[in-house]
């Protein structure tokens, strides 16, 4: 291994540290699972509910062309409770629900804050900014390397590392900015966004980890709190 690289990966990880921890939120009591049936009837009267209301802020927004989301349920066997954006050959936004997800959500309020969150991602251009994100910090580590003399292999690695410093730098960032206009479209749509983040106490806590993709639960919903309290 070049000499260089241990040098390197120090100066791109400069700065990391574990923060300190909000306190962990205690269990709610969001009610029992439902029924295949009655989780099929919730996901579909949120969606008539809620994309409307995503769409319009959207709209209102004007900081991404397509606002035309398409909101589907991924019945791929195996995934895990989940849900996601992502953006079709088109363009188009789409979010998707895995069953999992469905099956554990145990009321509109939850899947009505988990749709605008995802929803929040698109609208908010979290895509494209991440994508930046990675290709500046590959140049970065790129050009670091090639200033301290380091040979190809290195290169190639500091910009891999890079690409994955800058992909995630921002990455807690915007999942808060998603919690925060999620909630605002959770409420409009006529949800409890606060009894919605609720499903935050059931599912394990990321921490404050340097590069993880998630803030900690506590302050995700201490930000829907807050968001609420400031409408």
């Amino acid at each position: 291994m070049s000499r260089a690289w241990p040098i390197l990966a120090g100066l791109i990880l400069s700065g990391c540290m574990t923060l300190e921890q909000p306190p962990t939120p205690a269990p709610v009591d969001a009610g029992p699972r439902v029924s295949k049936a009655v989780a099929a009837r919730n996901f579909l009267t949120v969606l008539r509910r809620v994309e409307p209301v995503a769409e319009a802020e959207c709209r209102a927004r004007m900081e991404v062309r397509n606002c035309d989301f398409n909101i589907v349920v991924d019945e791929r066997a195996g995934q895990p409770p989940n849900a996601y954006q992502t953006l079709d050959k088109a363009g188009r936004p789409v979010i998707a629900f895995t069953t999992a997800l469905l099956a554990e959500a145990r009321n509109q309020d939850e899947l009505a804050f988990i749709m605008g969150h995802e929803a929040a991602h698109h609208i908010r251009g979290h895509i494209p900014k991440t994508q930046q994100g990675a290709v500046a910090g590959a140049v970065v580590g790129g050009l670091l390397a090639k200033a301290l003399g380091a040979g190809s292999a290195a290169i190639e690695q500091a910009q891999k590392l890079g690409g994955a410093v800058g992909a995630r730098g921002y990455s807690k960032k915007y999942e808060l900015q998603a919690d925060q206009l999620g909630t605002i479209i959770a409420v409009r749509a006529g949800y409890d966004p606060v009894r919605g983040a609720a499903f935050f106490t059931r599912i394990p806590d990321p921490g404050n980890q340097f590069l993880g993709s998630h803030p900690p639960n506590a302050e995700r919903i201490e930000t829907v709190k807050r968001t609420v309290a400031n409408m």
